[in-house]
């Protein structure tokens, strides 16, 4: 027996004479009404997943060659061809670095402030969708958890009405019940994975943006000391 055939309590002349994808509609399908939240929970939750992987990836570029890049604009063509820099370069830092170069004129505290400002809602924008991700991680065991409590009512309904505790009757009631709970948490651990992965890279990201924005600011302020080149 397979691990998959294992965490599945899928028989193994079940999945060698159907496969495992048949062998899983099998189950799905002994699972009961309550098995559709579950995978409904699955499906919307790794579609916001792969959505988010895919627009932090989009947002995460080589944080040190863009400083590298920003500063020799500003040292060779002043804000203007920094700022140029910032807009033709996307994420989140290079948001950042574009609103802070547009206050330059204000003086380095309206630099700093607008820094912070949008480097809060840049980090608003990393983390959507992320709490409708932690709903389904939270929902899938529990509606799981109510398709085995209700499996159980009608397995005692059974008994009730058969008169009689019959071993075959009572652990057929109990399987079926209990592979609601099984699906429910196999969701939950696959959509758990995503969402850790997805909020390491934001944390990565942030960590990016918090340290180039520090380097833009002393490069500002030595700019304004007149030491480099305007």
């Amino acid at each position: 027996m397979t691990f998959f055939n294992l965490l599945l309590m899928l028989p193994q002349e079940v999945a060698a004479d159907d496969g495992f994808v048949n062998a899983l509609v099998v189950r799905f399908n002994e699972g009961g009404d309550y098995m559709w939240p579950v995978l409904v929970s699955l499906i919307i939750g790794l579609a916001i997943a792969f959505e988010r992987i895919i627009t932090l990836n989009r947002a995460d570029i080589n944080t040190r060659k863009f400083i590298v890049k920003v500063k020799g604009a500003l040292e060779d063509g002043g804000i203007s061809a920094a700022e140029e820099v910032c807009a033709n370069t996307r994420g989140p830092v290079a948001s950042v670095f574009q609103a802070g170069l547009l206050r330059h004129d204000e003086g380095i505290e309206a630099v700093e402030k607008a820094v912070v400002s949008y480097g809060s809602i840049e980090m608003s924008f990393l983390e959507r969708g992320l709490v409708w991700l932690s709903l389904f991680i939270s929902m899938a065991p529990m509606f799981g958890f109510l398709g085995t409590v209700v499996g159980m009512v009608e397995a005692f309904d059974a008994i009730e009405s058969a008169g009689d505790i019959s071993p075959s009757l009572v652990a057929g009631g109990i399987k079926v019940a209990l592979l609601t709970t099984v699906f429910g948490l196999i969701t939950a651990i696959i959509l758990q994975f995503f969402y850790n992965y997805i909020t390491s890279k934001i944390d990565r990201i942030v960590i990016d943006m918090e340290e180039a924005s520090l380097e833009l600011i002393d490069s500002l302020v030595l700019m304004q000391a007149g030491n480099p080149k305007k």
